[in-house]
This record gives structure tokens, sequence and C-alpha cells, in this order.
């Protein structure tokens, strides 16, 4: 038996449905580990094939023969002389299986077919795969060192684990794609600790990284001595190789390449998935350019920040598009982050088109006092505008809305919900002004003025018109909807928390009666527990009262 075993994970993204360019990643990457980094082994995250989540490309037969055929050349162009744990969806006649499959000189040597299938929060994968019935646990030998294989969901279970340590083996592999949401981070490693002291084998567990429409794989890989000792994660949201060395006989680990984090607050962790959501989402789906609306206000502020963050100046495109009510300060701070970011701005005034629909609907509106219709159809100006904009000179267009606005329906459907992508969809308002704060104090100026975190929130669609005119206060309201919707907890129990009942009756009435909104949203970044879309799926015709 040797004393150290080498290995490599890859912490990179590997796109959903590029099953070919995939596979030839992982092929060179396989040799790659081997001869640039000497290792024994290298570890490739969950469904690596076939990127994670496929969802009903799963169901496409001629897709899964792509994948089988990608599997095939893998294993043929696969270098010698190193083992490879790869990913990939096994179709077995009728029957498909989350498969993580080991690869030892030109042949699959062994498979592990994945046993804890999650179906909650953003999993459907009951929908696609199967758990085999006389599926056993995978345990190979590796320079004589006895090393079992597993698959993301199997590790929050203790028995996957117990029963690869029952054949024997003392280093366990886990392949994973395992989304982002804030304190996740704390989560793994306490659980990764518990399995660690309760099995006595080490474990390496690496992540996808990357994103995926509304969810973002943070990687932040982990490895854990037999002890229980949870070493520092990788850096999260970055592609990278990861070595590390396993001494057999101490059953611990040793860094060779391994890049962590600087920050890992919980403020910095989700600017950086927003970010990478960004980028990969444009990069994914042909936009190499963003455009958004500034209003001088926070929500398109921190998003303006955001999409540079992520782009670049130069890729971003803000338009200022005031009207009437839009005071002098709005447009002045505008520009100022503009100028401070280098970002262009231009100036498209609503009034003309505005007063457009105005004059075609006076007939019909004759008799009727102005009210939210006419409100709504300032929104609406806007949003056209922007979509032409973004349609003439190509471009992404961002949408500013955040959590608080989706949840109570703050927002005009086809107006400033006019969009690809929502940036800030998953936060709140509060945090909003929590990560605007956290980014001025890094990277040097603020990139956030500090005029537009200080000044009261107004759609500015009326004269003198506040926020706080149609809702509580965002503190109150916030901590509301983070027990309604984030807790799923019952009208009675907020109102049992000490929140005034009428309040919280109007919040939740809110809630339900804006779903059709939340149906017609873009999407956007996953950073909480339990976000609008895949993971919070409410009927719009609903007569459950709470």
């Amino acid at each position: 038996m040797t004393d150290t075993l080498r290995i490599a994970m890859a912490q990179f993204d590997f796109p959903v449905g590029d099953v070919a360019g995939n596979a030839s990643r992982i092929a060179a990457m396989i040799g790659e580990a081997r001869d640039e980094f000497g290792a024994d082994i290298v570890l490739f995250p969950e469904l690596a094939v076939s990127g994670y989540p496929p969802e009903d490309l799963l169901m496409r037969p001629s897709f899964l023969a792509d994948c089988d055929r990608a599997m095939r050349e893998v294993v043929a162009r696969a270098a010698r002389g190193i083992v490879a744990v790869v990913g990939w969806p096994e179709s077995a006649g009728s029957v498909l299986y989350n498969s993580a499959s080991v690869l030892r000189d030109g042949r699959i040597e062994a498979t592990y077919r994945k046993r804890e299938l999650p179906n909650h929060d953003v999993f459907d994968e009951r929908r696609y795969f199967q758990v085999d019935p006389d599926g056993g646990h995978c345990v190979v030998e590796v320079k004589g060192v006895p090393v079992g294989v597993l698959v993301c969901e199997d590790l929050w279970f203790p028995e996957p684990l117990a029963g690869a340590v029952g054949e024997g083996a003392q280093l366990v592999l886990v392949a994973n794609a395992s989304p982002f949401e804030r304190g996740k981070h704390a989560r793994r490693d306490a659980m990764l600790a518990e399995r660690t002291r309760e099995s006595g084998a080490a474990l390496a567990y690496v992540n996808l990284v990357g994103g995926q429409d509304s969810l973002v794989f943070d990687g932040a890989s982990l490895v854990a001595d037999a002890d229980g000792s949870v070493h520092p994660a990788a850096a999260a949201f970055t592609d990278q190789w990861l070595v590390v060395d396993y001494h057999v006989a101490a059953r611990r680990f040793s860094p060779v390449l391994w890049m962590d984090d600087g920050d890992e607050s919980m403020d910095a962790l989700a600017w950086r998935a927003i970010v990478r959501g960004i980028r990969d989402y444009c990069g994914k789906n042909g936009f190499s350019r963003a455009w958004l609306g500034l209003s001088g206000g926070i929500d398109s502020s921190i998003v303006l920040a955001l999409a540079v963050d992520a782009l670049g100046a130069d890729k971003v495109t803000a338009v200022r598009m005031p009207s009437r009510y839009t005071a002098g300060l709005s447009n002045d701070l505008a520009q100022e982050q503009c100028d401070a970011l280098g970002v262009r701005l231009l100036t498209v005034p609503i009034e003309q088109p505005f007063q457009g629909f105005v004059e075609a609907l006076a007939p019909h509106f004759e008799g009727r006092e102005p009210d939210t219709t006419e409100e709504n159809l300032q929104s609406r100006t806007r949003g056209a505008l922007l979509m032409a904009l973004a349609n003439k000179f190509g471009g992404l267009l961002l949408t500013t809305g955040n959590k608080s606005e989706y949840a109570v329906g703050y927002a005009t459907i086809y107006g400033d919900m006019c969009g690809g992508y929502a940036p800030i969809k998953d936060l709140y308002k509060t945090e909003v002004y929590g990560l605007a704060k956290w980014r001025n104090t890094v990277g040097g100026a603020p990139v956030i003025p500090p005029a537009v975190i200080a000044r009261p929130p107004s759609a500015e669609l009326r004269d003198n018109q506040l926020d706080q005119d149609s809702l509580p206060p965002y503190d109150v309201l916030d901590a509301i909807l983070r027990r309604y919707v984030d807790l799923e907890q019952s009208r009675e129990e907020i109102t049992g928390a000490g929140f005034d009942p009428a309040t919280v009756e109007r919040v939740l009435r809110l809630v339900r009666t804006a779903e059709w909104k939340r149906h017609q949203a873009a999407p956007g970044p996953k950073v909480s527990r339990r976000a609008f879309g895949r993971e919070r799926r409410y009927p719009i015709s609903n007569r459950y009262p709470a």
C-alpha cells in the first residue's frame, strides 16, 4: 500500500447540454491531472458529462444516446495510469441512473448509482432518475488504498457512507452539484465534520461551479480528515484545479494546489454569486453586453454595480428615462454613478411617448380620475423603450426588482419587470441596502453613491411618492415576508411573533394576489433558502386563506 495518494479535483463549470464539449474537456483534463499534477485520482462533479441540472433534456432519447456516446469517448480517450471518477446520466434500457463511473486504463472499472435522489427545494431528481434496487456500494483499490465513491445528496445521509466504509473504504470521493444559498457553507462544513467523525473515513468533496439559469453553483470544494477536521473551503465561484495529498496512515490531507477564499462573509458570497450568475447567464445565452434602466434609486444602482463587476464597464449601458415626476437628484445620482464606473449613460425622456398613450386612451378614460393605470403606463413606457434599445443594438436587458417587490406585487408587469434576467430578484429590500453598504467598503471608491443609499425609496410615478406610502416600512415588511415565504409560517404564527394582525393580513393578501406576476418574471440567481421560481411554486388560482 502506498503512503500517499495525490487527488486532483476539477472545480469547473460543465455547461448543461454541451455534451460533446464536456466530454472532450473531461478527457483532456484527465491527462492534465496526471501529467501536470502527478495525480493518482481525478474527481469530477456530478453529471459532468451532461451538465447539471439537465432537466427534461433527460426525457429525450437522443440526448441520452449522446451522453452514452460521450461517456464511451471519454473512456476511450482517457489517459492511462490515473483513476478518474466521472459523473454522467447512465441509461440502462428504460431506466436512468445518476451515476459516477470509475475509469481506469481504458475501461469502466466500476459504477456507483446515486441512492438518495433529492426531490425538494430546487431538485426534481425523482422525476428523471431511479434508485438501483440491486446497486450496492462502490469501493475500488488505488495503489492498495480502498477508495469509495458517493454522489452529492448521498453524503447528507449516514447510511451510504457507512455502507462504503463497511466495504472497506477509508477514503471516500464525493461528486457534487450543490447550488449556493446564504448560510450553506456552514451547514456543509458541519455535515462533513459529522460524517467523518462517525465513519472514520476521510472525504474529498468536489462541487460544480457556475451559473445555470436561476441556480448558481459555488464550488467551495472541501476535504475533511478522518478525525472530523474540515479544511478551509476552496475559493467560491472560481474555476480552478484543486490538488491535495492524502496521507494513508494518518487519514488526513495536505494541500498541494488550493486557493481558498479571502472573504467568506455572507455579503461577499452573495455578491459573488450574483456576479457569477449574470456573467454565466449572458455568456451561455449569447449576450456580450447588458442594458438597464438607471433611476438614481438603490435597486437599479446596485444592479449597475453588479453588472459592471460581472461584464466590465464597457459592456454595460445605463438608460436614464426621466418623467415629469423625476427628481433632479435622481438624474444627478444616475450620472454620478455612471461617471464613477465609466459606464455609458443614455437619456431617453418618456414624456412624449407617455403622452401618446394618454391621448390615445383619453376618449375611453373620459370622466375617470388618474390612478395606478397612468402610473403603470409610465413604467410600461420605460419597459418598451428599454426593450427597443436592447433589440436594436443587441444585449440582455436586466430587470431591477427586488424580492420584497416581487413578493407583494410592487412591480409593473410589462413595465419595470421587462427584461431577461433579474439579478436581485432573491434579495429583500433590506438585504439590498446591506449588500450595497458592504460593496462600498471593498475595492476602493464607492461604486454606489452614498446619497443613493441614504435617500428614501420612491417609484417616482406621481408627485411626492414614497414606497412607504403604499407599503409597510421595509424592515417590518421583510420580517413578515421572511417568515411567510422563506419559513412557510402561517398567519397565526406570524401574528403570534408580535406583528400587527392587520399588517400581516394585508401583506399575505398582497403575496397571494401577486402570484400571477411572479409566474411571468424573468429568472434571477437564487441566493436565499427559498427563492421565487423553481423553489417556491404556488398555484395562481388558490383559495387557501394563508
